[in-house]
């Protein structure tokens, strides 16, 4: 129960990463909303433990986070999980790509924590976990180019409000995966197949050559760290850049 008599609402939760944390913080004590655009999944989710309540929610856009601010105001822990990986380098980058990168995995953020933030300070030990990569702080990592730049800005922005806030209760965290298997990182390696005229399986073993433990990471592992994160077992902890790639970064 190490998140006890905490509330915390975690961004892009239906799968993958977000949902594994849902469970973990829920089998922790928390009250969680976990919130999503597929209302499905979320549905599936709830019947998982009755601390988990849902809420359909697109994190683009500003109107639907403030609403949702306002219908929870006695905030603990916010978890930014949701984001896109798109691929390519510079050249092959649209502006349109560029910019629907940045409105999904950093203009959403500064919604969710403009939202949130008053009534996190309100708490007496609040935390926000913000979802980074480990290509956008120590690695470079060849086609990500558009996802690399909006999870550098995720890691300056979490530095930022570390430093703000840091004497009134708050901290501030960023999560920095490597590979890890979940719905999205089966999505990309389907279309690489497929651009690629390989089959699923050697685009699947090329992910797993360039991990030093020699295996991908799974969705559990980072919702441990999250638990730590957002527990007051961390409340010495803020403005760091927390990897989890199997030495990958090394």
């Amino acid at each position: 129960m190490r998140l006890a008599n905490k509330t915390c609402i975690i961004t892009a939760a239906a799968q993958g990463i977000g949902r594994a944390t849902v469970l973990a913080f829920a089998q922790e004590g928390a009250h969680v909303i976990a919130t999503d655009i597929n209302l499905a999944a979320l549905k599936q989710l709830q019947q998982q433990s009755n601390r988990i309540e849902i809420e359909l929610l697109d994190v683009t856009q500003v109107e639907q986070v403030v609403d949702l601010a306002r219908h929870y105001p006695y905030t603990d822990v916010l978890f930014n999980c949701a984001g896109w990986v798109p691929t390519g380098n510079i050249l092959a980058c649209s502006q349109e790509q560029w910019h629907q990168a940045f409105k999904i995995n950093v203009d959403s953020m500064y919604y969710m924590i403009r939202a949130f933030l008053p009534q996190l300070l309100l708490r007496p030990s609040s935390s926000i976990i913000n979802m980074a990569s480990a290509a956008s702080s120590i690695k470079g990592v060849m086609d990500r180019f558009a996802y690399s730049a909006t999870k550098a800005a995720v890691l300056g922005m979490t530095k930022a409000i570390a430093a703000d806030y840091i004497t009134q209760g708050l901290r501030c965290n960023a999560i920095c995966p490597g590979t890890i298997d979940s719905p999205s990182l089966q999505q990309r390696i389907e279309h690489q197949a497929e651009r690629e005229h390989r089959s699923r399986e050697e685009v699947y073993q090329q992910f797993i050559s360039r991990q030093p433990m020699g295996r991908i990471g799974n969705a559990a592992e980072v919702a441990a760290l999250a638990v730590y994160l957002a527990s007051d077992e961390s409340a010495f902890t803020t403005g760091t850049f927390n990897h989890i790639d199997g030495g990958w970064t090394n």
